[in-house]
């Protein structure tokens, strides 16, 4: 079989007057991510790992943030749109390993239902979607409540012959 692995990360600034959306969950906090879309930071970091993984660049270039048709757009939207773009390819996830760095709100009990939200999205069983959630121990800009960021990374694989 033929793998491929991806990387992503993303970055959002957290400001008051914004909604917080991780993994497809809206979360009720006092700040939240600001960005041209929802700032759903981990769904950014999984798109970014699977648009790697088979050579798509990233979301930046697949859905610009000069783009009205992206304004406010749900990123389990573009998640779904990345998912087709890799099956274009002819090949499908494997699974995805991904953290969310954040100081607060502790996010563990949304963990359930962002695996399923994104599993749901990618056709994948709930086991093959792993989000861990950890602080950044009060340093950088996590810490100081400045910002959000995340990690994932995908693992594709060929499911038809394609162009390499």
């Amino acid at each position: 079989m033929d793998f491929r692995i991806g990387f992503g990360y993303d970055v959002h600034r957290l400001q008051t007057g914004y909604p917080l959306w991780i993994g497809g969950v809206r979360i009720d906090y006092h700040l939240g991510a600001v960005g041209h879309s929802d700032a759903d930071v981990l769904l950014h970091a999984i798109c970014d790992a699977i648009l790697g993984s088979a050579g798509l660049r990233d979301i930046g270039v697949q859905f610009p943030d000069t783009s009205s048709e992206f304004k406010g757009i749900s990123s389990l939207i573009l998640l779904s749109r990345v998912r087709d773009l890799l099956e274009d390819t002819g090949c499908r996830v494997g699974n995805i390993d991904s953290t969310v760095v954040l100081q607060k709100p502790r996010i563990s009990p949304f963990i359930p239902e962002m695996q399923q939200n994104i599993a749901g999205t990618l056709g994948l069983p709930a086991g093959k979607v792993s989000v861990k959630a950890t602080t950044s121990e009060g340093l950088g800009f996590e810490g100081r409540h400045e910002g959000i960021s995340a990690y994932a990374i995908a693992l594709v694989y060929r499911i038809r012959p394609g162009d390499d």
